[in-house]
């Protein structure tokens, strides 16, 4: 019974030190799974972080606009239409569209008086020119290329700048001139200037003479002194009563 015991013991004493040296190696081997693991998530997570770039970071780098200017280039007057259309077409037949992104001829909407009717018009902001928003110079140097396609465009006789370089048009005039090509308000046209002598066609005052002192474009009127009763009368008369003498 004895023997029998001490084999029982033994046997026991045996397959828990062999538990105790398999578990250890288990262990390590779990360990260094999670710790590979680890540090792939953590070498994956570093490389995120320094490797990400800001969401819309990447885009502006890459947007070239952002590195374009706004120019003026002369023209014949009355053909900034037809120079525009050529234009245009020689910047997609010469390749030129990552370095030329727009070409604007400046309109704005006014109210003309004529024959006693107000009629609505379109016209030319700058007659004779052009405005070409594009890339022209990189590190101080004129892109020849860019050029030569804006400069010998037909109907295109010169760009707008000191001497022969062309000069970029500065933020405030931009901001300027879109101000007023996005104007939504007519601009009312007056012919008419203080000190001039005019004649009141209608109204009250028909058929009288006399001299503007005064004008009012956004109520569409002129104040303008006649003589009544020998009597030198400011009156407020639409520009429409009116007529130069």
């Amino acid at each position: 019974m004895v023997d029998e015991e001490r084999v029982t013991v033994e046997t026991t004493e045996e397959v828990a030190e062999e538990r105790q040296e398999v578990m250890p190696e288990s262990e390590t081997a779990a360990s260094a799974g999670d710790l590979a693991r680890a540090e792939e998530a953590e070498s994956l997570g570093g490389e995120d972080q320094e490797g990400a770039t800001p969401e819309g970071e990447e885009a502006e780098e890459e947007d070239p606009r952002r590195k374009a200017k706004w120019y003026v280039i002369h023209c014949y007057s009355g053909m900034e239409t037809k120079v525009k259309r050529n234009l245009e077409m020689r910047i997609e037949t010469m390749g030129v569209r990552d370095k030329v992104f727009d070409v604007i001829v400046p309109t704005e909407e006014t109210i003309e008086l004529k024959d006693g009717v107000r009629r609505r018009v379109e016209r030319r902001v700058f007659p004779g020119y052009i405005l070409v928003h594009m890339i022209l110079e990189e590190d101080g140097q004129v892109d020849e290329h860019v050029w030569h396609v804006v400069r010998h465009t037909p109907g295109v006789t010169g760009f707008v700048g000191i001497g022969n370089r062309p000069t970029p048009l500065t933020d405030e005039e931009v901001q300027e001139i879109m101000r007023r090509i996005e104007s939504e308000e007519p601009q009312l046209k007056v012919d008419f200037r203080v000190g001039e002598r005019v004649r009141i066609i209608s109204g009250p005052f028909q058929d009288f003479t006399g001299t503007v002192v005064e004008i009012y474009p956004d109520k569409g009127k002129a104040r303008v002194s006649v003589s009544f009763f020998n009597r030198e009368t400011p009156v407020e008369v639409d520009f429409l009563q009116l007529e130069k003498v």
